[in-house]
C-alpha cells in the first residue's frame, strides 16, 4: 500500500515539491556558507519524493545550539517558501475525500519544512 500511495503522490504533486527542494538545495549550495543548507534541502527533497512510509525522528541533542541557530536562519532563507507551497498544496488536496491522506502528507512536510535541522529521517 505504501509503494502505491508513493506512485499516487509522485503523479500528483511530489515530482513538483521534490524539484522545488532539489532547486533551492542547489541554489544554496553555490556559496560555502549555503552547503549545509543545500544538503538539508536535498534531503528533504529525497523524503517529498517518496515520503508513505518514511519516519522522521529528532537526534540525540548535541551540546550547543547549532541546530537552533540553523533552524532560525533556514526560517528566513527558504522555510517560508516551501512551507507555504506545503500549506497550499495540502488545502487543494483536503478538498476532495481521495486526497485527504495527500493533504495529511503535505502538512507533515510543512512542519518538517519548517525547522529541519535536529531531524533525521529512517
Amino acid at each position: 500500500m505504501k509503494t502505491l500511495g508513493n506512485i499516487i503522490w509522485v503523479v500528483f504533486g511530489g515530482l513538483g515539491i521534490a524539484l522545488e527542494y532539489l532547486l533551492a538545495g542547489v541554489t544554496l549550495m553555490i556559496t560555502i556558507v549555503g552547503i549545509p543548507f543545500g544538503l538539508q534541502s536535498i534531503k528533504l527533497g529525497i523524503l517529498a519524493l517518496w515520503p508513505f512510509g518514511s519516519e522522521v525522528r529528532e537526534k540525540e541533542p548535541q551540546h550547543g545550539c547549532l541546530n537552533l541557530f540553523m533552524n532560525v536562519l533556514w526560517f528566513f532563507v527558504g522555510g517560508i517558501a516551501i512551507w507555504l507551497s506545503h500549506i497550499a498544496l495540502g488545502i487543494v488536496f483536503y478538498i476532495t475525500i481521495i486526497g485527504i491522506p495527500f493533504g495529511k502528507m503535505h502538512f507533515r512536510l510543512a512542519n518538517l519544512a519548517l525547522s529541519p535541522f535536529g531531524k533525521e529521517v529512517v
